[in-house]
């Protein structure tokens, strides 16, 4: 639940910077949100949120192996 939070925290963030920026319109960043919900309630949500919980896990375990040393 927190990796999911972060990532959506993330990537609103990014929408926020892109806009403000002028690399990205105030009209193409609301469909993008739009489908981002359209896409949660689809059967492509778990796919997609098991391929970001694999990689999240293995990042998580290749920090671990740094920190103990490749232990």
């Amino acid at each position: 639940m927190i990796i999911s939070f972060s990532l959506v925290l993330l990537l609103g963030i990014v929408l926020v910077v892109m806009i403000r920026g002028g690399s990205m319109k105030w009209g193409p960043a609301i469909i993008a949100i739009l489908f981002g919900f359209s896409l949660a309630s689809t059967g492509a949500a778990d796919p997609i949120r098991d391929f970001l919980e694999s990689v999240s896990n293995s990042i998580g375990s290749f920090d671990n192996s740094i920190n103990s040393g490749g232990r």
